[in-house]
């Protein structure tokens, strides 16, 4: 693999247009395509960002995933298109960072992660928070048994979204609602932290749209340590999460997902300061570990392994379940799935 990595964008909404800006901060990496349903939308988009990298425009996702000069692709079209744009990425011989949540449930990354595999390409879940420079300092500092024995996760992440129901977060044929928005992220993170789910609580309020508006969950980690969770398209909330142990408590300052700073609370009650600057707009380091883990020859990054995308999925299939928030992906029968095992750390 050559040095610089060559980027194809896979869709040309909000996401994949900041996924572009932080190519433009990422160390030996090029958007060198980009692929649309309408070559006016890929035009566009590659137009913006002509200066930087002289952008080829596909009029289709076959076309994208078909150049010899792309050597991976970013998957960032609606959720509900994220499996079937991988799979299609993977089947023409591309390795693909998909956007989360990676899948629309079990089956489908299942599927993606098994593609995968029997090609020999690298796979990676867009989980951008796994690389920031925020949640390293707090794992470095576990494991240094800066606040001992670890407890407890408490994580929230809300805002005030449209109420529009056309839009996109409140419908459900469109994967809305809160918690594969949202709630994803601190699941996500508290797996990071805590280890593999034995088993989750949920409750949520749904809206008239079918979609769920806020959701809390608690999940039981193994070894015992627990986590609670609270996303909301309705609460403007703190969107901050502290990990806690025997002596003190550690907190990613808000917005955690992209904390510029986490501070430490000892048990006497005395705090400091650490500072956790990241690049460009955070999308950066995901970026860049995808680059490195392409270039190592790698088929997934210890850092999201597919095993961690499946047991995440399993968990928000297991909450879905319980809140009976359904989606067409999940089948006429309307079944979600059941957590059952969950592995993977």
């Amino acid at each position: 693999m050559a040095r610089t990595i060559r980027w194809g964008i896979l869709g040309t909404g909000g996401i994949a247009r900041a996924f572009a800006q932080a190519l433009r901060d990422t160390p030996d990496a090029q958007l060198v395509a980009v692929g649309s349903r309408t070559l006016a939308s890929a035009q566009a988009f590659a137009d913006e960002f002509e200066d930087e990298f002289g952008v080829a425009a596909c009029p289709s996702y076959e076309a994208l995933v078909a150049m010899p000069e792309v050597d991976i692709v970013y998957v960032a079209t609606p959720h509900t298109m994220h499996a079937q744009n991988a799979l299609l990425a993977l089947g023409a011989g591309k390795p693909v960072l998909c956007e989360k949540p990676f899948a629309m449930n079990l089956r489908e990354a299942e599927a993606v992660v098994s593609l995968a595999r029997r090609r020999g390409l690298f796979l990676m879940e867009a989980m951008w928070t796994r690389f920031m420079p925020a949640l390293a300092e707090v794992r470095r500092l576990v494991d240094a048994g800066e606040i001992g024995e670890v407890a407890l996760v408490q994580a929230d992440f809300g805002f005030a979204a449209t109420r529009d129901p056309e839009h996109r977060v409140n419908r459900r044929e469109l994967g809305g609602g809160a918690l594969l928005d949202l709630g994803i992220y601190p699941l996500s993170i508290a797996m990071a932290l805590l280890g593999p789910v034995e088993s989750v609580r949920a409750g949520a309020r749904m809206g008239p749209t079918g979609v769920d508006l806020s959701t809390g969950f608690t999940m039981l980690h193994r070894g015992g340590t627990v986590s609670v969770s609270n996303c909301s398209l309705r609460a403007r909330t703190a969107c901050e999460l502290s990990i806690s142990g025997e002596l003190g408590c550690i907190r990613m300052e808000s917005m955690f997902h992209m904390a510029r700073a986490i501070s430490v609370t000892a048990a006497d009650g005395s705090t400091r300061r650490i500072a956790t600057p990241f690049l460009g707009n955070g999308y950066v380091h995901e970026a860049m570990a995808a680059g490195d883990a392409l270039r190592a020859g790698l088929l997934e990054h210890p850092l999201m392994t597919h095993e961690e995308t499946l047991a995440g999925m399993r968990v928000l299939d297991e909450i879905r379940t319980q809140i009976g928030l359904r989606y067409a992906a999940d089948g006429e029968d309307g079944r979600v799935g059941r957590l059952g095992t969950v592995t993977g750390n």
